[in-house]
């Protein structure tokens, strides 16, 4: 091997282990960038929390509607507090020596329904405070009815239309 091939083996050689080094920090820039996603979806309080929703909002409407807001969750809150009980009774039933399926299904039952009465009534309310907004506030609050199972899970929360493509009256 001469002098001038053993220069393009070389360069070739250094190219492939830059290309190699670029591709490798990509690969861990991108994984730390999906992991910190997906920590936010598990924490409470991200982007779309009640808090973030009002804060743009006039500080009298934000504070009436927050009072409202809990007011509604708190007379909800016995409803899922029974939801809770019967849920935690039929998984003792379920793990109990002798299963008794028909009052395992009955207590799963109370338990759906106590939910759903508990969010018929925070749905309810959250109606009624949005009946009472204007429309910028309306639609910075309107992402609250989304369904939601859990605090922190908020990703089904739609976007409040932007301004210019809400439809002329």
């Amino acid at each position: 091997m001469n002098a001038r091939s053993l220069k393009i083996v070389l360069a070739v050689s250094v190219a492939l282990n830059v290309f190699a080094l670029a591709g490798g920090a990509a690969f861990l820039v991108s994984r730390a960038q999906v992991d910190g996603r997906v920590q936010g979806q598990c924490k409470p309080g991200r982007d779309s929390s009640l808090s973030s929703m009002v804060a743009g909002m006039d500080p009298q409407t934000r504070q009436r509607a927050r009072d409202a807001l809990k007011a509604s969750a708190l007379a909800a809150r016995s409803d899922f507090d029974l939801a809770r009980e019967a849920r935690r009774q039929a998984i003792d039933l379920a793990n109990a020596d002798q299963f008794d399926a028909v009052a395992v299904q009955t207590l799963l039952e109370q338990s759906r329904l106590a939910e759903m009465r508990g969010r018929a009534q925070m749905e309810n309310g959250a109606v009624g405070v949005l009946g009472t907004l204007d429309i910028d506030d309306r639609r910075a609050l309107t992402p609250i009815l989304a369904r939601r199972m859990h605090k922190g899970d908020r990703s089904e929360a739609p976007k409040p239309p932007a301004a210019s493509e809400t439809p002329a009256a």
